[in-house]
């Protein structure tokens, strides 16, 4: 039902790799989504994942300054002792993040700066990409113009990178660094999800968020919500949990064959995304074009 729509909306849907590694030296791998909403390299996203590029600034300008001092301690019988004060003033431990590193895959060709606007209350941002030459996502999304399609009820899908596959990466151990590579998966696969409309969450105000019936995957915030005409109708930024009350405590059953007591707290896990009226709301504050269809 939503085969042709996954093609139209993955034109201008793209996901955001993130790297990040201890003092420890554990190295992980994460993903969020962004969607292109005009042709001038402006996206939109969940306010969390901007922030961590905001983050990742400061933590990679914190480890790049006690990488300098740690290269000027006098190697010797109190090299050690030394290390361990210069740790103590910087907190690091061994679980302490020192290094972010973000890809904006299959986005441009390259990338000087961008501004970021984060909403003052919503999860929601505005990303603008400046210094590429060469897009790398083609159309643009469109937001869904006729208020009466977003009803209770309604059919809708989502898409997203939930689940990281990359590998294109490693540890530069002369440079102490971690760095994208031409080596190695730099792939990882789109991931849609359905569900209809369940209900809608207010501010006191206006309507602001649109719930799902089925959970937001973790590397789904910021990515679309859409239709089977591939109209926007929101963006996924967060999973909201349930307890449906239906508890069983050591309730017996038979499992290959063999008794055995089990115990089970269900929740109902349902996705929430900003409504596309907030999101064009953001967007004509900050002037930014975008269309509707």
């Amino acid at each position: 039902m939503f085969v042709e729509a996954i093609e139209s909306v993955d034109k201008f849907t793209r996901p955001i790799y993130s790297l990040t590694r201890t003092y420890g030296g554990t190295i992980s791998g994460g993903t969020g989504t962004m969607f292109f909403v005009n042709d001038e390299g402006v996206a939109v996203t969940c306010k969390h994942i901007a922030q961590l590029i905001i983050q990742a600034n400061q933590v990679n300008e914190t480890y790049a300054k006690f990488s300098q001092e740690r290269k000027n301690l006098k190697q010797g019988g109190k090299y050690w002792e030394a290390l361990a004060e210069l740790e103590a003033r910087y907190n690091y431990t061994p679980n302490s993040l020192i290094q972010i590193k973000l890809n904006y895959f299959k986005a441009f060709d390259t990338i000087s700066t961008m501004q970021l606007h984060l909403h003052g209350t919503l999860d929601l941002a505005i990303i603008e990409f400046q210094g590429f030459k060469e897009k790398r996502y083609s159309s643009h999304a469109e937001f869904v113009s006729n208020k009466d399609l977003v009803k209770q009820g309604r059919y809708l899908c989502r898409l997203g990178y939930p689940f990281p596959e990359f590998t294109n990466y490693q540890l530069n151990k002369q440079t102490d660094d971690i760095e994208w590579t031409e080596t190695g998966n730099p792939n990882t696969p789109r991931f849609p999800i359905d569900g209809i409309i369940t209900r809608f969450v207010g501010d006191g105000k206006q309507v602001v968020s649109i719930e799902m019936s089925t959970p937001g995957l973790r590397g789904q915030s910021g990515g679309p919500l859409f239709d089977t005409d591939g109209k926007i109708y929101g963006m996924q930024f967060l999973t909201s949990h349930y307890h449906l009350g239906f508890d069983m405590q050591e309730k017996e059953v038979m499992i290959n064959g063999v008794p055995t007591n089990i115990s089970n707290y269900p929740f109902l896990h349902v996705g929430w995304c900003v409504h596309v009226d907030r999101i064009r709301d953001f967007l004509d504050e900050k002037k930014i074009t975008y269309f509707n269809s």
